[in-house]
């Protein structure tokens, strides 16, 4: 039966390199066997920019998603909140179309809207506010006209922050809120929804003015892989 691979949060980084293996041999053994595969943001822990072509790592993530497209797997692929610099060009690097966030697709009958996850998390108005100033286009302008150097050090201090943030927030806070959820729901038709960035991988019915809608949420990569698999029957959750 014809299927589609979903992937959110597999934060690849130079310090978790079994991480980063284990994500290549998805891409090489699992995935080429789907319709497509989806990559709904945070493929990689900071994005610095397109123009760090050199960084193994990036070069190696690059090769793997154009050898699979190459080979008839379409790759979809949308930011998220640690790669939201992630552009046009390292897009044509791995033969992948870069993604609007949301967006509604038809996913073998069933209309599934896809996003990353983090705009639904408004109970979070620091982080809301953070990511209303990290994708400004002006702003991401003036960070990429800098050294590379420079972002990455940047970046990397940016990251130390976040993690030291999180400590002073309560679960409930960095979850999607509940009206959030309905309200996209209820603006896209009443799909099927698809998102990551919560870490809270897990099945959930919501009942938005009477219709039933089944959001799914994707896990993180940071112990080990999985991804959800969708087709005419439905979705479940597969490791890797």
């Amino acid at each position: 039966m014809t299927h589609t691979l979903l992937v959110s949060d597999l934060h690849l980084a130079p310090e978790r390199p079994q991480i980063t293996d284990q994500f290549l041999r998805f891409v090489s053994n699992t995935a080429p066997r789907a319709a497509a595969l989806y990559i709904l943001g945070d493929l990689f822990e900071y994005w610095v920019g397109d123009d760090d072509i050199k960084d193994p790592l990036n070069g190696a993530a690059s090769s793997a998603l154009a050898a699979l497209a190459d080979g008839g797997t379409p790759v979809f692929l949308m930011r998220g909140n640690r790669d939201v610099l992630l552009g046009a060009d390292f897009a044509m690097r791995c033969r992948a179309t870069l993604l609007d966030d949301p967006v509604l697709v038809d996913l073998h009958g069933t209309p599934t809207l896809l996003t990353h996850g983090d705009a639904l998390c408004t109970d979070d108005v620091d982080y809301q506010r953070f990511r209303s100033y990290a994708r400004d286009p002006d702003n991401q302008a003036k960070f990429l006209a800098q050294p590379l150097a420079a972002r990455r050090e940047q970046m990397l201090g940016l990251r130390a922050q976040s993690e030291a943030s999180k400590q002073q927030k309560t679960e409930a806070i960095m979850d999607v809120a509940p009206a959030a959820v309905e309200e996209l729901l209820r603006k896209h038709g009443y799909p099927r929804l698809i998102h990551g960035h919560t870490h809270r991988p897990a099945r959930h019915l919501h009942t938005v003015d009477g219709h039933a809608c089944e959001r799914w949420v994707l896990n993180d990569w940071y112990e080990t892989g999985g991804c959800l698999r969708c087709d005419a029957a439905g979705c479940s959750v597969v490791r890797t």
